[in-house]
Parts: structure tokens; sequence; C-alpha cells
């Protein structure tokens, strides 16, 4: 009986991303062929150093609650990665650790947001933002990009969405779903906007940070006016195929720490004892450990762009990191494709779902609706596969 929930989860929409992997698995379970690139999972298994360091943790006992905001060696480790990649200097009552990012975020809305406020999302934006914005009792409010512009907004556009409820802006680079990279000037020229406002904040997502091509990640925090008001998020669930494991982690001023400490000590406490201690296995390697998987991802990349480079009515930029391609395929708006209209995004995408047998995912999800999100996390056959059935479906 919806009308018996609460306004909260009556408010909150529905994944698209787990939506449509869900819709796949319904389909595969009726014995159909589906390809599946619409997660956001590397298809790499734990690496072994990450592995053993679990099953040393469970040989060591470690089975007991674990602190709210993590293990202080893992703190420790968290600390030193920061300084190592992002050249941040924080000290362990700036640090959190969670059940994966996403935790991480929704804690840091939680804390800072209040009824009224607003949130500014440059799209394309990861689909949770939003959504975890609502949940906080905010508004948000999309600053759209396109692929023209290779999916970032302008601080001429950042001033003019600005209002006086604005609280907190996220960014996410390299971004999901486009993979665009945020250079150290594009962020500098932002920075100059929000300087003008205090009482605006930045979350800044980089998940992503070493699935890079040769575009260094920056981190927002590093530009010294923006340090005291930016909230740094990170995990280990995409470099080091740890989706499963849950860990995610801040580095933020202490006020903020403190507070998403509080917040989670009353929800799920400490994460799990035995994922955060391959965790510190995780960060204290170098990061050439994983420099396998970000190759393999970058030949990944150039397959998909080339193949997709040959048909008709999809437009492409060159993503810069992360596993996602992005390409605008609004051409086939107002068209017929075997006697289905395809009047958006979304119709496009379920349409390559049942004639293509192939797993998208709809950009309307993430602010962007003249795109759809292919997620190269698949082996090379599987990718060669899947594109030459959309190649085949839209012909």
């Amino acid at each position: 009986m919806k009308n018996q929930l609460s306004d909260r989860i009556n408010s909150l929409p529905v994944s698209a991303t787990l939506a449509m992997a869900a819709k796949a698995r319904e389909l595969k379970g009726q014995g159909k062929d589906i390809i599946g690139l619409s997660l956001g999972e590397p298809d790499f298994n734990t690496p072994e150093f990450i592995k053993d360091a679990a099953k040393q943790a469970i040989d060591d006992n470690y089975n007991s609650y674990s602190p709210v905001d993590g293990y202080a060696d893992l703190k420790d480790a968290i600390i030193a990665k920061f300084k190592r990649d992002n050249g941040l200097e924080y000290k362990p009552n700036q640090i959190v650790v969670s059940t994966g990012a996403k935790q991480s975020i929704a804690n840091t809305l939680q804390v800072l947001l209040n009824p009224g406020d607003e949130v500014l999302l440059p799209a394309p934006y990861w689909v949770s933002y939003s959504a975890l914005a609502i949940l906080s009792g905010a508004t948000y409010t999309e600053i759209p990009s396109s692929i023209e512009t290779d999916f970032k907004i302008t601080p001429e556009q950042l001033e003019a969405a600005i209002t006086p409820k604005t609280k907190l802006i996220m960014f996410n680079s390299p971004n999901n779903p486009s993979g665009t990279i945020y250079s150290e000037e594009d962020y500098r020229a932002l920075a100059a906007v929000i300087e003008k406002y205090p009482n605006i904040y930045v979350l800044s997502d980089e998940i992503y940070e070493h699935i890079n091509y040769g575009a260094k990640n920056f981190s927002f925090a590093a530009i010294p006016s923006m340090y005291d008001r930016t909230i740094t998020v990170n995990g280990v669930a995409k470099a080091f195929a740890m989706t499963g494991w849950r860990i995610g982690y801040i580095g933020a001023p202490d006020w903020i720490a403190k507070a998403c400490n509080k917040m989670q000590g009353q929800i799920t406490s400490g994460a799990n004892c035995i994922a955060q201690r391959a965790t510190i296995a995780a960060l204290e390697a170098p990061v050439s450990k994983i420099g396998y998987m970000v190759e393999e991802f970058h030949k990944r990349r150039d397959i998909v762009l080339e193949l997709l480079g040959e048909i008709d009515g999809f437009k492409l930029n060159v993503p810069q990191g992360a596993f996602y391609v992005f390409p605008d395929i609004s051409a086939f708006f107002g068209k017929e494709l075997n006697g289905v209209k395809i009047e958006n995004a979304s119709d496009f995408a379920l349409y390559l779902l049942e004639y293509a047998n192939v797993a998208t995912v709809t950009g309307e999800a993430f602010g962007a609706p003249d795109c759809i999100r292919i997620s190269y996390a698949a082996s090379e056959e599987q990718i060669r596969e899947a594109i030459s059935r959309i190649k085949k479906a839209v012909s």
C-alpha cells in the first residue's frame, strides 16, 4: 500500500542502472542471450594480494565490531594515499570509512543539507546524486553540458546556476557516465566562482581516479581556497575491482567528518572488518599493481570508439577515464526502427535490449537525455559481439 509509505521513499526514484541490470537478468532467466553493458562494475577479480590480506585477517581473528569511522591503521593508509596521489594533507579526525563510497556520499548529504537547500549537479552525473539529495530533503538543479563541450560545464554556467539556496555542488571526475576528466585548469576556473560564495561546499567524487588514460586526476581540495570547503570521496570499488567489498571513505573538514561519524554510528556503525583489512593492502600497494586493468580498459575503450564510430547516428567524444562511453544518439529520435518509434534515449535503450539483446542505460537517468551509457567493463569478445548486434539493430 503505497499511500502508507513515507513521502520520503515515495519521492525516491529507482536506480536506473540497477533497474536495467535487473531487467537484463530477468531476460537472461527466460533464456535470452543478453550482453550486459549497463553496470559500472569491473569484470576483473580482486587482485590476489588483496585477497591474501583478507584471508590473513580472518586467521588473525578480526571478527569484532570495528570503530565507527574505521580502523586507525586503515585511516593512516588513507592519509598516506591522499598525500601520495592527491597532494592532500589530512589528519585521522578528518577521515571516515564507510560501507562503500555511496554511503560516504549519503552521510555527507545527510549532515550538510536541510529542507530548502539546493544541490547543483553538473550534468551528466551519477544517478544516485539526485536521489540522495531528495532523501536529504534538499532540491537539486542540473547544470547541462553536451558532447560538444566534452560534457564539462563552464564557470559562466556555474555562476548563473548559483542561487541564495545553493549549499552544495557535486563534481565527479573521472566522470560516470561520460568518462570526462576535469583538468586542474578547469577546476581552478570553477573554484574562482565558488570562492565568491563562502556558504557553498563541494563534494568531489574521485572513485575512478586511477582509471584514466593519460589525463592525471586533480583533486578539488588541492586548491587552497577550497580545502576547508571540500569533501573528497573515494573508495576501492572501481580501481581495485572490489565492488562487493563495500569500502569507501572521505577526507573532509573535521567538523563534517565528526558529523558523518555521528550519523553512521546510528545507521550502520563500522564497515566490514575483513574488508577494511584488505583495503589497507590495496591502498598501501603502488598504483602500478593495478596497471594491467587500466591498460585493458584503455584498449577496450579504443575498440568501442572504433566500432561505434562505424554506426551512423552515434555521435562520440573520446572519454579520458572511467570505463564508459556516452554517445549522443539523438539522431534516432523521431525515427522508427523495426516498427518501433524512438522518441527519447529511454526508448532507444529499451529497443537495444529487445532487438539487439544488449543492455545499456538511458542518459535521462544521468541528466543527459540525448545519450546512452555503454560500459566496457566486459570482455573484448562480448564488446565486439554487442556492438555488432547494435549495428545490425539500427541499420
